[in-house]
């Protein structure tokens, strides 16, 4: 059963929701934005909720607040951080709520993981093939995003994420949920060279060999090979502690499926980008 479900809206953004989180948990909101349903003209047509792609800054906010609106919460709620392509994990507190939602100006620096256990905060991050990463301790209700492209998931962003709950919060590994959202598959996702050599190092990191090895970084006969990055963040998660049934694993592909989303590889780098969010509301 695919994760991720897509909620087809009358008029509004497209959605992708986490179901089984959604509702399980009452206070609970996670999900994936899909291409449409948006203001922006093209080439990033047209829910693009990216501030850094030139986009016009009106239009990426309109359409965040479409997002907001469309779940109930207040766009005031919006919090984000720049994303760096690195593994820095970024504690936000009350002081932070609304970070980044309408300017580049005071968005969270230099971090690609944030996490919170402040009800009413809504976290996001952007994406364009990369992997989203949802976390979520109920124990303590703490949640976290985090953004793992090659080099994100080469630097163990979801280990870091994990570290960085159980430091801050007293999250129990064991306890944590977790799910990899829509993002670009080993189908459509080719690599060269030196991503080819740090990945290999990464499985053998993590104690991946053989045919299992060979799934997640299928060679080619050109020097190049395909790269499965949701399996191996899924890997990543394991090691962490993370038990595997409480892991969701989406099945969408956004290389694949550019009807429904944006995807940085096949549309030649000029394209907008999806956000990922996660929140739980003051009771």
């Amino acid at each position: 059963m695919e994760a991720f479900e897509q909620k087809l809206l009358a008029k509004g953004p497209s959605l992708f929701l986490l179901s089984e989180w959604n509702n399980r948990f009452g206070r609970m909101t996670a999900g994936f934005t899909g291409r449409n349903g948006g203001t922006s003209g093209a080439p990033w047509a047209s829910l693009n909720m990216g501030l850094h792609v030139g986009d016009q800054d009106q239009a990426v906010i309109d359409n965040r607040r479409r997002l907001t609106d469309a779940i109930g919460w207040d766009f005031e709620a919006w919090t984000c951080a720049e994303q760096v392509h690195g593994n820095l994990v970024h504690q936000v507190t009350a002081a932070d709520k609304g970070r980044g939602k309408e300017t580049l100006d005071d968005v969270l620096k230099d971090c690609d993981a944030i996490m919170t256990d402040v009800p009413g905060v809504l976290l996001a991050s952007f994406y364009a093939d990369c992997v989203p990463l949802y976390f979520f301790d109920p124990e303590h209700e703490v949640i976290a995003l985090a953004h793992a492209g090659w080099k994100g998931t080469v630097q163990q962003i979801a280990v870091k994420t994990v570290q960085a709950m159980a430091r801050a919060y007293g999250s129990d590994p064991n306890e944590i949920m977790a799910a990899i959202g829509p993002s670009i598959g080993s189908c459509c996702y080719e690599v060269d060279g030196p991503v080819i050599n740090q990945v290999q190092q990464l499985l053998s990191e993590l104690g991946i060999a053989g045919e299992a090895a060979d799934r997640m970084l299928k060679q080619g006969g050109n020097g190049k090979a395909n790269l499965d990055l949701k399996e191996i963040n899924r890997q990543i998660m394991i090691k962490a502690g993370i038990l595997p049934i409480r892991i969701e694993l989406t099945q969408w592909c956004t290389g694949c499926r550019r009807d429904l989303f944006f995807s940085h590889r096949k549309e030649g780098g000029l394209t907008g980008r999806m956000a990922s969010w996660i929140g739980i509301r003051e009771r």
